[in-house]
């Protein structure tokens, strides 16, 4: 087997046995490309079955003098993730990058948004333009519905059960959930859809995508960024926020008012618990009202 044959064997692999996005996929190509220009560099000619630990440990020695430490142990992870998929399969018995450790990385805290700063963001659109409409929607959706900037795109009209207030979400690898909706929140949806989106002329492969753009286009992730950064610059907010910040928001407000960690979880669509424990670590200051409240001792 060569590093080709193997490459290719692996996309397949995590395309139709993992269900990973494309952008995940991708990810986990590259660490692996980077060993393989490792290899050629250095004339270094062990096949995939064949690279032992001490030669991994080199490569791994070389990109810790280039990239930082939460990098250099994402593509440790990566590397893993391969070998793992070999094991699996049978071509080897062993994972070189067993014994060889990560570099220790701390939990970078998200950024948050309090509710105050959110509502001047929201109040700061210009609503007497049609895209001020569509603006004020999506980040209701944003910080309402706890979404992804890819998830917000992509979500659909037929994605919208007002009925029965919820929506359903298309998360990482396809994977499908339902997150409740507010009634504010489908006011201003229903406000852009029946005053604004229904006088556009949807492109053909459009029509069931919720927010558009002029050309009656699905919209860019590095749209709404943008459309976040003007309005962050616009009220001179002294913090560099993402749409993705509006999600952080979405999780430690909830937590703040006292909703349980495992529902937090279920919304945000994250596959580990661990993933949404970052929450707790946001704001403290309500822990201290949870002790005194649920204690027996107190």
């Amino acid at each position: 087997m060569d590093w080709r044959h193997a490459l290719r064997d692996y996309e397949h692999y995590l395309k139709l046995e993992r269900g990973l996005a494309t952008n995940s996929i991708k990810n986990y190509l590259w660490d692996v490309s980077k060993l393989i220009s490792f290899l050629e560099i250095n004339q270094i000619r062990e096949s995939p079955i064949e690279i032992n630990k001490d030669t991994v440990q080199r490569f791994v020695y070389e990109v810790a003098k280039v990239v930082n430490a939460r990098s250099q142990a994402r593509i440790i992870s990566g590397l893993k993730s391969f070998f793992n998929y070999l094991v699996f399969e049978d071509f080897r018995k062993d994972n070189p990058l067993d014994l060889i450790e990560s570099p220790k990385i701390g939990r970078k805290l998200p950024d948050t948004l309090s509710e105050n700063e959110i509502n001047k963001l929201i109040a700061a659109i210009d609503l007497s333009t049609p895209e001020g409409e569509r603006n004020r929607a999506m980040l209701e959706t944003l910080y309402g519905c706890g979404l992804r900037v890819s998830e917000l795109v992509g979500l659909k009209i037929s994605d919208l059960y007002f009925e029965e207030d919820f929506i359903k979400v298309t998360g990482k690898g396809n994977k499908q959930r339902f997150v409740p909706i507010s009634n504010i929140n489908k006011k201003y949806i229903n406000i852009y859809r029946k005053e604004i989106r229904v006088h556009q002329t949807v492109k053909e492969g459009f029509k069931d995508i919720l927010f558009l753009n002029r050309r009656g286009r699905q919209l860019t992730r590095a749209m709404i960024f943008t459309i976040v950064k003007d309005l962050a610059e616009k009220i001179d907010l002294n913090k560099t926020i993402s749409p993705h910040t509006f999600r952080h928001s979405f999780a430690t407000h909830l937590l703040e008012n006292g909703a349980d960690l495992r529902s937090i979880q279920q919304m945000l669509g994250h596959e580990s618990i661990t993933t949404t424990e970052v929450y707790m670590h946001v704001d403290r200051t309500h822990l201290a009202d949870v002790m005194n409240k649920f204690h027996p001792r107190n």
